[in-house]
């Protein structure tokens, strides 16, 4: 197994996001890695300053893994749009509340279709960067990433999911996000894609 060999039975989430940390534990769990939301063990959050997907990750996973002295794994991820240029992109959790609205999803959302109110092109895709590092000072972290292309829809449909789901639709499957089975979200989601890729270099180490 490739927990066995790498020596990662226990590794640390550098998030409390409890959608992202159900939809990794449930992927990590069936190669042996007990995945551990950073909350548990302590860990207060890390600044987010960087305006790229990778810089954030980077840093929140070598702050989990100096607390906890445990190898860490950090997602950052969010919902890029075309016609507003990769927006929200890296700000996707926050994206209302840095106009003065609140910090939700329902706020996030609604401010997402308010902005394409006059786009005709409503193409997007979810994108999530892994980053994964063995200890602290690791010079080699393993760095994956996954894309998941679709459109966004004003009205909301689904009770699946979190984030921008209700309004990722995805046209080959005429669904949102929000209207899959988790099962199946888990088999398609950028999380997903990504996850795939950093067990594959995983793999290759072994």
């Amino acid at each position: 197994m490739v927990s066995d060999t790498l020596g990662l039975g226990r590794v640390v989430f550098a998030s409390n996001n409890a959608g992202k940390l159900r939809e990794l534990a449930s992927l990590l769990d069936a190669v042996g890695v007990e995945l551990i939301a950073q909350g548990e063990l302590g860990v207060p959050e890390a600044p987010e300053p960087h305006v790229a997907f990778v810089e954030n990750a980077l840093t929140k996973v070598r702050h989990a893994s100096a607390v906890t002295g445990l190898p860490a794994l950090a997602d950052d991820s969010g919902l890029c749009v075309r016609a507003l240029n990769g927006s929200p992109g890296v700000y996707s959790a926050r994206y209302a509340s840095m106009n003065g609205g609140e910090k939700s999803d329902a706020a996030n959302n609604a401010r997402l279709v308010a902005d394409l109110a006059s786009a005709q092109d409503r193409r997007a895709y979810y994108f999530c960067v892994l980053v994964l590092v063995r200890h602290t000072d690791d010079p080699e972290p393993l760095i994956a990433e996954g894309r998941w292309h679709g459109e966004v829809i004003d009205t909301p449909r689904g009770e699946h999911g979190f984030g921008y789901d209700p309004h990722f639709f995805l046209p080959t499957l005429n669904a949102t996000a929000a209207e899959l089975d988790p099962a199946r979200k888990n088999e398609l989601s950028h999380r997903a894609l990504a996850l795939r890729d950093l067990l594959q270099r995983l793999k290759e180490l072994a």
